[in-house]
């Protein structure tokens, strides 16, 4: 048997480290918390020069090996690990490869470049001139969001002057939580005069790509060698149809149509010169037109996804994660999992604000697991808290909970998930 690998986790959370700790099984893991989730992720505890110079030390004080370096998360986390990597000569994509995809303005200018015919049309904003409006480059309806950002924070979809002018006080207000970490994190990397001015404080607008299915494909690149190894379909609800109810795999789009967006994974990947890194991309795909649009690209797996890959291929894709963080090529699982379809669902509540009165206990919640077989449960709301205190929502509505099922029928799934709901007997005061 192999010698056991150390394996530190930037941003280390109980619900993902459970599933990591299931691969242990296969091969002799130890993992190691290279800062906790809450430390690392929105509202974090520490700038990040110090949260860089600090997990370096804490790597440094390891007395054993070192093996990798992983991480799950968005910014800072995805985008730190070429840094923390660097010391240790561990195979990793460059920060300027993860910027190109992280980087929402610089990854629409390289997306125009390598895949254009998948690209909307989009351009930048500052929000804090008083002429923004002059720089609007498109015609109303329009998607406005930070060059940075997370979970669709300070998204909108802006359909007039006035539903700008709103757009944007709520921007200039907030935009620093994630753009003044971000441009931190920028100054350690090299980046071209023409993107050098558009920094966290900026804002890009997109044309509205949301018509038609929505999917994401999995994937890594290895050697230079890009591979998807999983479709998940994004399903829509809300105002705008702007907020995720689930994802679900494996998806139901045409081959043909999964095979396409593959290869314009594989131009962008290898234009940005993207490699040894796991990744996510999303697309639109429109079954009236034919017509696919690229929605967002990110340098990560889907932590989102991972129960699902397990449910329906036998282990969670962390494997895939923590193969590339050791530097060997992924070994991943096809269809050997106990079901057919799995799918994560985001328990959203659409209105203004609320406080949550009551949510089930760690018995109620086990004796709900034991009535429903390969069921999942991580609540995001906690009781005693208003809907507006949670960090991280989007524009729209308010995600509490997520549910994960397993199953073999999409019927199966969607009354396994009203039938959780009911049972999980969720309270809810409307405030003003």
């Amino acid at each position: 048997m192999s010698s056991t690998k150390n394996i530190f986790v930037f941003g280390e959370d109980s619900f993902n480290l459970e599933q990591m700790e299931a691969l242990q099984e296969i091969e002799p893991y130890r993992f190691h918390p290279l800062f906790r989730a809450e430390e690392v992720k929105l509202g974090g505890r520490l700038p990040i020069e110090q949260l860089y110079e600090e997990a370096l030390a804490r790597l440094d004080r390891f007395e054993g090996s070192v093996d990798a370096i992983v991480g799950y998360w968005d910014f800072p986390v995805s985008t730190m690990l070429p840094l923390l990597r660097a010391p240790y000569a561990m195979p990793s994509p460059s920060l300027e490869a993860l910027l190109k995809c992280e980087h929402k303005y610089w990854s629409r200018v390289e997306q125009k470049r390598a895949v254009p015919e998948y690209v909307p049309a989009f351009g930048v904003i500052d929000p804090f001139v008083d002429d923004y409006r002059d720089q609007v480059s498109l015609e109303y309806p329009f998607w406005i969001k930070p060059v940075k950002s997370v979970a669709s924070m300070l998204g909108f979809r802006v359909a007039s002057d006035e539903q700008l002018d709103e757009a944007i006080a709520a921007i200039r207000r907030d935009i620093h939580i994630m753009g003044r970490p971000f441009n931190d994190l920028l100054k350690f990397a090299h980046i071209p005069d023409e993107i050098a001015p558009i920094d966290g404080k900026h804002c890009v607008i997109e044309e509205i790509i949301s018509e038609g299915d929505q999917c994401t494909l999995e994937g890594y690149v290895y050697h230079g060698e890009v591979v998807v190894y999983g479709v998940v379909d994004s399903l829509r609800e809300g105002l705008h149809h702007s907020c995720f109810s689930r994802y679900q795999y494996p998806s139901k789009l045409p081959q043909p149509v999964k095979q396409e967006m593959a290869v314009a994974c594989e131009r962008f990947f290898k234009h940005i010169g993207f490699d040894n890194g796991p990744f996510n991309v999303e697309f639109f795909w429109n079954p009236e037109t034919g017509a696919i649009r690229l929605l967002e690209v990110n340098p990560r797996i889907s932590q989102s996804h991972c129960p699902l890959f397990r449910d329906v291929d036998g282990l969670s894709h962390h494997k895939v994660m923590i193969d590339l963080g050791l530097g060997r090529k992924p070994d991943f699982p096809q269809g050997v999992g106990t079901c057919r379809l799995a799918a994560k669902f985001m328990w959203r509540l659409h209105m203004e604000d609320g406080l949550v009165t009551h949510l089930p206990n760690r018995e109620e919640l086990e004796h709900i697991k034991r009535r429903f077989a390969n069921v999942d449960f991580h609540f995001i709301a906690h009781e005693g808290q208003r809907l507006s205190d949670l960090k991280g929502q989007d524009s729209y509505s308010y995600e509490i909970a997520n549910i994960y099922i397993g199953g073999n029928t999409e019927p199966e799934l969607l009354d396994t998930y009203e039938e959780i709901k009911q049972a999980v007997a969720l309270q809810v005061v409307p405030v003003g």
